[in-house]
């Protein structure tokens, strides 16, 4: 990303990581919760710059620990919301809070995973999510929004918890995702994105 990315509440997302490669679906770390973060240090830090190389790398919107092997409830993000305004943190233990009864409205678009790479299908989440959860340093954080954002934190959110996205979509689509994924195998080795 350009200078021009916009600061996450407490500052930069950190930099100078290392790209790894991307952990895939059908790995145990992928399908577990994650641990809760209690020490905030330099390797948190270290690991959060691995994952923001990786996620920029792999040109993706959002990037669990998990999705690089870490057994650690922590995304980081980079997404832009309905209106396109990009919005950047990192999330350590996270929350979800969903709208529900009448202000929930199910946005039925397309969804991705870089640990399933080069597949897409409809995935139906509510259509405005916020987080809430910790920073690096553990000083409490609130991100919100409509749009990819509010997918992006969800799903996000799910890998901490053992989801993959695939687990909320029926048999059929995820013929059509697995389909997809092995059509685009050589686009994605296994060392993909480093």
């Amino acid at each position: 990303m350009t200078d021009e990315t916009p600061l996450a509440p407490h500052g930069p997302l950190p930099r100078g990581g290392a790209v790894r490669p991307m952990t895939r679906w059908g790995t145990p770390v992928m399908h577990r919760p994650q641990q809760k973060v209690t020490v905030f240090d330099d390797a948190l830090r270290a690991l959060a710059a691995d994952m923001v190389a990786t996620m920029y790398a792999a040109e993706g919107v959002g990037l669990a620990a998990c999705q690089i092997g870490e057994d650690v409830a922590m995304f980081v993000f980079d997404c832009p919301d309905e209106a396109g305004q990009r919005v950047v943190g990192l999330v350590c233990n996270p929350e979800l809070h969903l709208p529900e009864g009448k202000d929930r409205v199910l946005d039925d678009s397309p969804e991705g995973c870089l640990s399933f790479p080069g597949a897409f299908v409809d995935c139906a989440r509510p259509d405005f999510a916020a987080v809430t959860g910790v920073g690096l340093d553990g000083q409490p954080v609130r991100f919100e929004g409509d749009g990819l954002l509010a997918k992006c934190l969800q799903h996000e959110t799910d890998h901490t918890l053992g989801t993959v996205f695939g687990d909320r979509v029926s048999a059929k689509a995820m013929k059509k995702l697995r389909k997809q994924h092995d059509a685009a195998t050589e686009e994605y080795p296994a060392d993909w994105p480093a």
